[in-house]
């Protein structure tokens, strides 16, 4: 377990759930990109765990990071979100997190309605069809408009396949998260 500061250790169920990108304005407002289409999991919690942009090195004179940010607002501004923190002071501490990106613990979440899911909860369960074989698990899911679609990694490694199955009541008779299981009206063959 990371630790922050002396009393805040980062979450052990932390979900990645955006970035932030540039500034907004001088007083140290950014602009953040959620990552879902509904951004109630950014404003859920009032504490963002950050971390650098993966897989690119922040300049050597550029200021830490901070690892905690204390959200002090936070709104949707057009097609993402603007927020400020009590560690950004300025344009210029704003323009040093260009880039982070932002996690928030998934006990925080809102609570879904009955028959909703977070698409993170579903990711890793196994899916089954009505007869109880083994169709795969999720690896991913797919946005595509009108529904969701369940990308399923089945087979071995020498011969991997893959399935898709959209995440609509026609297909998918019930889903479990404590059993961590999904049965789907599906075949084999498709």
């Amino acid at each position: 377990m990371i630790h922050i500061g002396e009393d805040l250790p980062w979450p052990e169920d932390a979900i990645e759930v955006a970035r932030i990108l540039e500034p907004w304005g001088l007083k140290g407002w950014f602009h953040v990109q959620p990552y879902a289409a509904d951004p109630q999991a950014v404003f859920s919690s009032k504490r963002w765990f950050i971390l650098p942009p993966e897989g690119k090195p922040r300049p050597k004179d550029a200021p830490a990071l901070p690892k905690v940010l204390r959200i002090t607002q936070a709104k949707e501004h057009g097609d993402g979100v603007v927020a400020t923190a009590q560690e950004v002071p300025d344009r210029n501490a704003s323009e040093a997190l260009k880039g982070a990106r932002v996690f928030v613990s998934r006990n925080s979440f809102p609570t879904a309605d009955p028959d909703e899911y977070y698409w993170v909860d579903l990711i890793g369960l196994a899916v089954v069809n009505r007869e109880g074989a083994d169709l795969g698990v999720v690896t991913d899911l797919i946005a595509t408009g009108p529904h969701s679609v369940l990308r399923l990694s089945a087979g071995t490694e020498a011969e991997p396949v893959e399935r898709m199955i959209p995440f609509v009541a026609a297909y998918i008779d019930s889903v479990d998260l404590q059993a961590r299981r999904i049965v789907a009206d599906w075949g084999l063959d498709y």
